[in-house]
């Protein structure tokens, strides 16, 4: 069965607060109540999606890789996986998701710098550029970056500990994927929809993302 056919919940079971399409190479945020659901889309396929979330109250305790991976037991996340903070309180948990865990938790965001020292072209901005920009709002900065999750993107690790010659492979997502997080407390959630071309985890082809924040209804 391909996983983008898994049914999603309907219209009439939520009250949806927020209902976006984020271009590629753009950034999305918002502050999530808790209880509350982000759902991202993977419209087209093979579309990276950099994501990093936050104490919506106290902008310090942020999402913590290793915390989460230690929890986890794996570099993995997927179905009943937890977002540690640093802290090690629950920032959000994965309810649904449609590619078995095929996503990133090692590898972090591209940027200009990035770019340049892999793959040789000067001044071509990346996801921490779109991470700077979308956090100034909240008087956020450079040190507010941490190691985020790249979501629907594809990192693997051989026997030896070396990765992919370019780290990112193909992504392994198909149009209509999606990946479901509820909040385990009031957070502040941001997106780079990934302008990546100089490796393979946007299949060369940055695509449009569709990104919902929604509250299940009590009847739903």
């Amino acid at each position: 069965m391909n996983p983008s056919s898994t049914k999603q919940p309907q219209a009439t079971d939520l009250t949806i607060h927020s209902d976006d399409i984020v271009a590629p190479g753009k950034s999305w945020d918002n502050v999530i109540q808790r209880g509350g659901v982000l759902r991202i889309i993977d419209l087209h396929g093979q579309q990276g999606v950099d994501f990093l979330c936050y104490n919506a109250k106290m902008t310090d305790e942020r999402y913590h890789a290793p915390n989460t991976i230690k929890a986890a037991q794996s570099i993995h996340i997927t179905n009943g996986s937890v977002l540690y903070s640093d802290y090690a309180n629950p920032l959000m948990s994965v309810i649904s998701d449609t590619t078995a865990g095929r996503h990133d938790t090692i590898a972090g965001c591209c940027s200009s710098w990035s770019n340049e020292m892999l793959y040789g072209v000067a001044d071509v901005p990346g996801c921490r550029e779109n991470f700077l920009g979308a956090l100034e709002k909240y008087g956020m900065g450079w040190t507010d970056i941490v190691p985020n999750i790249n979501f629907f993107c594809k990192v693997p690790v051989y026997a030896d500990g070396s990765t992919a010659d370019s780290v990112f492979v193909t992504g392994p997502s198909t149009a209509g994927d999606y990946i479901e997080l509820e909040a385990q407390m009031d957070v502040l959630a941001v997106i780079s929809n990934c302008p990546q071309i100089n490796n393979p985890c946007n299949s060369g082809d940055p695509t449009e993302i569709q990104v919902k924040v929604y509250t299940p209804n009590a009847n739903g």
